[in-house]
């Protein structure tokens, strides 16, 4: 009887609990349950896409003695950063989007919530004069009106995309009609063929920008960092040729909104399978390789400006290491 009691008890407590995570709020972020009754595993994954995100230690500003802000570039290329690179999406030939079943690269997340209303997208320069490029500041942010989305808004919907993709060229071909001439709209002009969407793909960033502030905390004697934004870039290319002519800035986000996003997706662990963790964890862990390519000076200048070359990448690494040293110092007495 007690036999029966006790297995009676663990199959109520499985049901109570399928039923729980059932009712469970997940914030999008994919599991390995694609089809009801199907689990892509031994178990349902259920902790990354439900956990609550951590907050940050209160600060206050009496206590932080020291602080340097540094802006840093995560190149995709690198191997360490592959975790946040992969896996690639694409459109399928009707034009639907197709992403990866279990884990989703960070730019998929970013794009799919950015399209959802729930990320805000700042634009990486003055909307007015395309040669102020303060948008690390967070001062233009492409909002839609009250109630309306990117969706249900056209005007929106052309601002943003303007963030997220291209058009291509107009041809200049006009359509024909049924009677195999030229379409002529109701305004006497040619009606032409809709421009193709080129929308900016995974494969296509090849570095995230971040800007961070470190400090040092008096109260909890602790060096620490905040990452205040994210910004991704991709290859500045010539229309006519293809040609590489820079890096281009998409927009920036700010990061603190990110982090309620972020907690709730996988990133590959290289490791073991069973210890994935999120992209929130991935930032707060800093388990990526990045280079600073500015820091804050009076000039507000680039470290480009000054050094070039292997020089700018042992600039960097000055910059680094006078960080590190600030909290070594502190404690040599």
């Amino acid at each position: 009887m007690r036999m029966k009691s006790l297995i009676a008890s663990v199959v109520v407590s499985v049901m109570t609990g399928s039923m729980m995570f059932a009712q469970v709020d997940i914030n999008g972020g994919p599991i390995n349950n694609p089809s009801p009754n199907v689990i892509d595993g031994v178990y349902i994954q259920q902790h990354i896409p439900t956990k609550k995100m951590i907050p940050y230690e209160h600060v206050r500003e009496a206590d932080v003695i020291w602080s340097n802000r540094v802006w840093r570039a995560i190149d995709m290329r690198e191997k360490i950063n592959h975790p946040i690179y992969f896996p690639f999406d694409e459109y399928d030939p009707n034009n639907n989007w197709v992403r990866h079943a279990t884990r989703w690269s960070l730019w998929t997340v970013i794009k799919t919530h950015v399209l959802n209303g729930d990320l805000t997208v700042y634009s990486p320069y003055n909307p007015m004069d395309f040669n102020i490029k303060d948008g690390d500041s967070f001062k233009y942010p492409i909002l839609p009106p009250p109630g309306r989305n990117y969706y249900n808004d056209s005007i929106f919907r052309d601002q943003l995309f303007y963030y997220l993709g291209t058009l291509g060229p107009e041809s200049d071909i006009a359509l024909v009609d049924q009677y195999g001439e030229d379409s002529v709209g109701l305004d006497g002009n040619y009606v032409y063929p809709p421009r193709d969407t080129n929308w900016v793909m995974s494969k296509d960033i090849v570095q995230y920008r971040v800007k961070e502030d470190w400090f040092f905390d008096k109260e909890r004697s602790v060096l620490d960092v905040r990452i205040l934004g994210l910004c991704p870039v991709t290859y500045e290319k010539d229309d006519a040729t293809g040609s590489i002519s820079g890096m281009k800035e998409l927009f920036w986000l700010y990061f603190p909104q990110c982090r309620f996003v972020f907690n709730n997706y996988f990133v590959f662990n290289t490791h073991n399978d069973a210890q994935w963790f999120s992209f929130d964890d991935l930032f707060w862990k800093r388990q990526f390789s990045s280079t600073v390519y500015k820091e804050s000076n009076v000039y507000d200048r680039k470290i480009e400006a000054y050094k070039t070359g292997s020089d700018a990448l042992y600039e960097s690494q000055r910059i680094t290491e006078n960080m590190r040293m600030i909290e070594h110092d502190v404690w040599d007495f």
